[in-house]
């Protein structure tokens, strides 16, 4: 686990410049603070931070096959390294380390490009063939690791973290109205796009190959549902899931360093908990996060329940108001771009309580996008109902709708469904703006930019091969909404702390083995993740197993209308607004009031706004080489 950087003059012999890499590099020290390696080869340089998981002692990058023609610099996780070291040694090569990184070059001397089809984990990484003079650049299949690029004058430039890239001098900090936009609509920004402009996020599954002069993408893999088995009984499905999870839990143990996991209580972080706790001959060291104050109905009774079950060695930790006024603008630094979720600094915090005790933690993200876990699933089964309103009566009842006071997420639900477009409607389940709402949000300036994600969905739907509506939805959400927003809150505020997360339930096995479930085995009803509660039944405890899904239930709404009142109206101040030119001043000034009053919760939409604003501070007009340092006051 580490992070990599990199510099390419691949359309001349310009010597790449190693003062420019080690700036990158130094810049994310803290994904990597136990080691640094650098390679420089005439028109590459590239190099990584390392911080050691596995083969503590001889796993230095880069590390090269048997000729030294290969060089390899990656983050990441090989699962399954220790049986493909086995495999290559069959086949003649000689292996110097015992790492899982050496695995990865020697793979490539066989198969080129199709190495990535016999790698189980997470992964960013890049090869230096130094005889063809080409870069094979790779990103994991589900997008658990990071990687970013720019592509100007026939430079490429790469990274595990865009604060990387700033540092050197072709890449200047401006922001990507587009991919502004479509922060608005959904809370994040999607791959290939990122806040910065010129900037891009390789997607993933998708590897790049740079040689002869020319830049070339492609895709090596999807997740695809053309083989729903509709004839699998719901026991032997159950049991296949069980074997795989327990693989999947096995392989990602392997470590030489401490390790825990995090624990909220729910479902899914609960069962990975639980089979951690099958296989291991001493207590799994766990971490939660709850909420100071009366009555803030956090998770942490849950998470204690569980830990006392499975006699865990736990650890835990309330954070309060001050602790997220004082956290927010540093969490933002070491996200590169704003993610309009109120749980970013609870994850941070979390991260830096198990940075106390261990270097690697399970965590218990995917179990919602691949077993149907969200509201939003459970919602679509009424998605015939749009079919059913014309679009002006469609457009009439949204006005409506959106004027009712309160009930935020009923709001959105309703509107949803009187719009007949299926990627419109996918887009606009629980966004942060809806398509009417963005429009009256973006200044003249911005109103070419203010149509919502519908084109977006509808491109990605095109390569789905799904026929059901709910797996439709679950493919986007795959696509989109895990790696751009959820895996990375995950990997940057881990590594924010120099502590290296993994994801069992995202192992691609898992993944390929769910797209082939029956539908009712996932949503049945208003009855969510089906096959997977099952699995847990034999698990948990019923009191964990029967909750209603709760996630991290931040106190966002109240915090802004009174201890963080002088943040936001700083932040959104109507000055502030006109001067930069992008958001109507009057309709911020409305949200701000509506929600002040209590008249409806705009938490959501008001923390994004925000966001942004701290990011253009941030980086836009200050950008430094280190994170902000915490906040006192506002």
């Amino acid at each position: 686990m580490c992070g990599i950087a990199g510099l390419l003059n691949y359309r001349s012999q310009a010597l790449a410049e190693a003062e420019i890499l080690h700036r990158m590099l130094n810049t994310i020290t803290h994904r990597g603070p136990d080691d640094e390696g650098v390679l420089v080869d005439g028109e590459l340089a590239m190099g990584m931070r390392r911080l050691s998981i596995i083969d503590l002692a001889e796993g230095h990058q880069p590390i090269f096959d048997e000729q030294r023609r290969y060089a390899v610099v990656f983050n990441g996780e090989i699962y399954n390294y220790r049986e493909l070291q086995q495999e290559l040694r069959a086949r003649g090569h000689r292996l110097a380390t015992n790492s899982d990184t050496e695995v990865i070059v020697h793979l490539y001397e066989e198969l080129g490009a199709r190495c990535v089809e016999h790698l189980r984990g997470m992964f960013s990484f890049a090869i230096w063939d130094s005889q063809a003079r080409s870069l094979f650049i790779a990103r994991d299949r589900l997008g658990i690791k990071p990687l970013y690029f720019v592509d100007q004058q026939g430079k490429l430039i790469f990274a595990s973290e865009i604060k990387s890239l700033l540092k050197t001098p072709i890449v200047r900090a401006a922001l990507d109205r587009r991919a502004l936009s479509e922060f608005l609509s959904l809370k994040y920004v999607p791959a290939p796009r990122t806040l910065f402009e010129g900037v891009h996020s390789l997607r993933p599954g998708h590897f790049m190959l740079v040689r002869d002069g020319q830049l070339e993408i492609q895709q090596y893999w999807d997740v695809s549902f053309a083989k729903v088995d509709n004839n699998v009984s719901q026991e032997d499905a159950r049991q296949r899931l069980m074997e795989l999870l327990r693989e999947s839990v096995k392989l990602r143990l392997r470590s030489d360093v401490p390790f825990g996991a995090f624990l909220s209580g729910g479902l899914d972080s609960s069962t990975i908990v639980a089979l951690m706790s099958e296989q291991l001959g001493s207590p799994v060291k766990t971490f939660s996060v709850g909420f100071d104050g009366p009555e803030m109905g956090d998770e942490l009774p849950y998470a204690q329940q569980v830990a006392d079950r499975f006699r865990c060695d736990h650890h835990t930790l309330r954070i309060n108001v001050r602790d997220f006024l004082e956290h927010a603008e540093q969490v933002l630094w070491h996200l590169d771009q704003p993610i309009a979720d109120q749980a970013t600094v609870a994850t941070y915090m979390v991260a830096k309580l198990a940075s106390k005790h261990v270097k690697m933690v399970l965590t218990g993200e995917g179990g919602d996008e691949l077993f149907a876990g969200y509201a939003r699933y459970a919602g679509e089964q009424f998605g015939w109902i749009a079919n059913c309103i014309p679009n002006t009566v469609g457009g009439w009842w949204r006005c409506a709708v959106r004027h009712l006071p309160g009930l935020r997420r009923a709001k959105i639900a309703l509107q949803a469904l009187s719009m007949q477009n299926e990627a419109v409607r996918f887009a606009n389940w629980f966004p942060m703006f809806q398509d009417d709402t963005k429009e009256m949000l973006l200044t003249g300036a911005m109103q070419e930019f203010k149509s919502g994600v519908g084109e977006l969905f509808e491109k990605f739907l095109q390569q789905c091969d799904a026929r059901e509506p709910l797996n439709r939805m679950l493919y986007l959400d795959t696509k989109l909404w895990l790696p751009d927003y959820l895996l990375l809150r995950g990997d940057k505020l881990t590594m924010a702390n120099s502590i290296e997360g993994r994801v069992p339930l995202l192992d691609h096995k898992i993944v390929e083995f769910a797209a082939t479930l029956p539908t009712q085995f996932k949503l049945s009803g208003n009855s969510r993740k089906v096959l997977l509660r099952q699995v847990a039944a034999e698990l948990l405890p019923p009191e964990i197993l029967n909750r209603k899904k709760q996630g991290f239930p931040i106190p966002i709404e109240k915090w802004l209308r009174f201890e963080a009142k002088d943040m936001m109206c700083d932040l959104l101040h109507p000055d502030t607004l006109k001067r930069r030119g992008l958001f109507d001043a009057n309709f911020v000034g409305r949200l701000v009031q509506q929600h002040l009053q209590g008249y409806a919760d705009h938490a959501t939409e008001l923390w994004g706004l925000m966001n942004v604003e701290m990011w253009i501070r941030q980086y836009i007009e200050s950008p430094s080489a280190s994170p902000p340092t915490l906040a006192t006051s506002h």
